[in-house]
């Protein structure tokens, strides 16, 4: 699968897992698990000294994120529909309030229409709806020149700059 990361369309390096039952059955290389499985089982992954990414849902407090972020190179956000916001509150917070500074990924619903703004919140990867042209989603970057307001990407909003 590809993505885009960092405005470039890269082959995705993770394996995104849904259900596992145990620790020891965790695949090899980078695995993107449910939080609610990283919860359950945390003393024992954090032992095992690998670097884990997560996928958070709109139902779970950024708070309960933000106490493991250093154990987190990647966080994914699921956006189950795109009418649903509360990931981009989480993209926010998650780099504004608690510095994250790994890799944010939107899962799910994802489409061209919302990259330029997931990436004002701190989104950098995308993972585009899989019936979507990923070429065509990677020119949602370069549609916008001009940003009224500040955001997470700490762009110069334009009534600064007269």
């Amino acid at each position: 699968m590809r993505v885009i990361k960092n405005n470039r369309i890269t082959d995705d390096e993770w394996q995104r897992i849904k259900e596992i039952d145990v620790v020891e059955e965790l695949p090899e290389g980078k695995v993107i698990m449910p939080f609610g499985y990283w919860q359950s089982n945390r003393d024992k992954l954090i032992a095992q000294n690998r670097k884990y990414a997560v996928c958070v849902n709109g139902d779970i407090e950024t708070e309960e994120v933000a106490k493991d972020i250093e154990h987190f190179e990647l966080i994914a956000l699921e956006f189950p529909i795109f009418t649903d916001g509360r990931s981009y509150s989480h993209a926010r917070l998650l780099r504004d309030r608690y510095g994250y500074t790994g890799e944010l990924r939107a899962v799910g619903d994802v489409l061209r229409d919302q990259l330029f703004f997931m990436q004002r919140c701190g989104i950098d990867s995308y993972q585009v709806r899989e019936d979507k042209n990923i070429e065509d989603a990677l020119k949602a970057f370069t549609e916008f020149s001009v940003k009224y307001q500040t955001a997470a990407d700490h762009a110069e909003p334009v009534y600064k700059l007269r």
